[in-house]
């Protein structure tokens, strides 16, 4: 059974999990901040919806960060790590990719990740 989280967006859903897996996507509530604080709080949001469903951000397997700036990377990449943190062992596999978004929308962030056995 696909379970589905509705979001605040018609037509799609902010979070599904399938079994084990769990798959989220988030953009900061506040589009008149910059990369780095957007991507600060779409991260939070991230965390939220894994959580909502069992997992975080320990468990992502894939992270793919959609970046309007691209020349602002670098501040997205400070946000990411600090959200990340410093054990290896917990990092996903990640692509960012520059692409244009909707009106003042800096960054978007979809995530895979797996919840523990007896979450789902």
């Amino acid at each position: 059974m696909i379970e589905r989280v509705a979001g605040i967006y018609k037509g799609r859903n902010k979070s599904s999990a399938y079994k084990d897996l769990v798959f989220s996507v988030a953009t900061s509530p506040d589009t008149g901040l910059g990369t780095k604080e957007q991507t600060r709080q779409a991260l939070k949001v991230i965390s939220e919806n894994l959580k909502e469903l069992g997992t975080s951000k320990e468990n992502i397997l894939s992270a793919q960060v959609y970046i309007a700036r691209m020349h602002e990377k670098s501040q997205m990449d400070e946000a990411w790590c600090t959200w990340i943190g410093q054990n290896q062992e917990h990092w996903p596999q990640r692509a960012c990719l520059g692409v244009e978004l909707e009106g003042d929308v800096l960054v978007e962030i979809t995530v895979v990740a797996v919840r523990p056995q007896g979450c789902y």
